[in-house]
Order: C-alpha cells, then structure tokens, then sequence
C-alpha cells in the first residue's frame, strides 16, 4: 500500500509538471510565427471546409487554452490568442479543435462512446466521492463499493479520452502538413504542442487510474 501512495505523489507531480510544460511550451511557439501567415483561424475554416464541414462555425472565446469543440452545438471555439494570432502555436491548437470536429462527423468509434457514456459520467463522477467518503465514515463498505463502481466510470471515460486526444492530434498533423498550411520544418514545432498538450491528459488518467487501484486495494483489505 506504501507503495502505491507513492506511485500517487509521483503521478500528481507529473500533472503539475505537464499542466506547466503545456503552458510553457504553448508560451514558446506563440512567439514563431508560421511561415505562411495563416492565422488559427483561418487554419481551422480551411479544415472544416476542406471536410464538408462549411456549417460548422469558429468562434473566439477568453481565456488561455480554452479552446474546444462543442459537439452539441456543433461550433469551434477558439480562445483569442489561437483565433487571432499566426503562431505555431495557434495553428497547432486550432488545427487540433477541427480534429474533433472531423472525428464528429465520422463518427469515430471512440468518441463517440465518450459522447454517450457522458451523462453516466458527469453523474457518478459527482456522487462517487460522498459515497466513499460516506463509506469510510460510517465504515460501511456497501458505500465504498458502490463508490469505486461509480468512481471506476469515470476512470473509463478519463481513458477513453486518451486515444480521441492523440487521434485528433494525428489528424491535425496530417491535414495541415499535408495541404501545406505549415512548412516541413514548422512540423517539429506543431508536435511540441501537440504532444505537450496531450500529457496533460495522459497524467490525469495515471492519477485517476491508482486512485482506484488505492480504493480497491483499502476495500478488499477491510473485507479480509
């Protein structure tokens, strides 16, 4: 168990680390500007139209890194810095956006059980930690393992996410290298962010992930 809580720290420490790497990074290719002058998002209205995706519109949003596809409404938000600039960064992340977008329309197997496994999640997700904490509490552990099942969904969607992130990634990479919105030198630095970016989500699954082994392994002990 001693162990495991250090695996824990370790993974938390990894977070912070990539929550600072994306930033850093995202910071470091927002000062190059790439060489065909193309903003975020005129990148991301040439992707969408590229794949017949003409009704689906961009919108600039505040805030840093805020950017994201909407698949209710079927928009792109961009947050200003990536709508307005001609960055590596912001064709990096714009690009990244218009691949979910791309994914939606192809119904691409992963996201889509992320879509409808959604209400599921946001719902256990909210009620899991009452649960084992009730659990804990009144030692009751009907509450803890109810607890971990809900707990574990949300563990599955955090897993789930990770193969749309690194597609949509793929995806961007390959449409703007290849309609040549970027440069074959300018790729090295498209990947840099998109790689940073998508650590992010790779640490907040580890963490989530041995949470639960924990939570298993405090349930099965008490049941001994």
């Amino acid at each position: 168990m001693g162990f495991l809580y250090v695996l824990i720290i370790v993974a938390f420490i990894l977070s912070l680390w990539a929550q600072f790497r994306v930033k850093g990074t995202f910071n470091k290719w927002a000062k190059v500007e790439n060489t065909t002058g193309m903003t975020g998002y005129d990148v991301a209205r040439r992707m969408l139209d590229l794949n017949g995706l003409h009704d689906v519109p961009i919108e600039p949003v505040r805030g840093a890194l805020s950017d994201h596809y909407d698949p209710i409404h079927r928009v792109v938000r961009l947050s200003e810095p990536v709508y307005y600039e001609r960055s590596i960064s912001a064709v990096s992340v714009a690009s990244h956006e218009v691949g979910h977008a791309i994914q939606h329309k192809e119904h691409y197997p992963m996201l889509v059980l992320r879509h409808r496994i959604f209400p599921v999640v946001n719902f256990a997700s909210g009620i899991a930690p009452f649960l084992i904490l009730g659990g804990f509490f009144f030692n009751a552990l009907n509450l803890i393992g109810l607890g971990i099942i809900f707990f574990s969904v949300t563990v599955a969607f955090q897993l789930i996410t990770l193969p749309v992130e690194f597609n949509a990634s793929n995806r961007a990479r390959d449409i703007i290298v290849q309609e040549g919105f970027i440069q074959r030198e300018e790729e090295r630095g498209v990947g840099k962010v998109l790689n940073a970016a998508a650590l992010t989500y790779v640490a907040a699954a580890l963490i989530s992930l041995l949470e639960l082994i924990r939570y298993i392994a405090i349930f099965t002990s008490n049941r001994e």
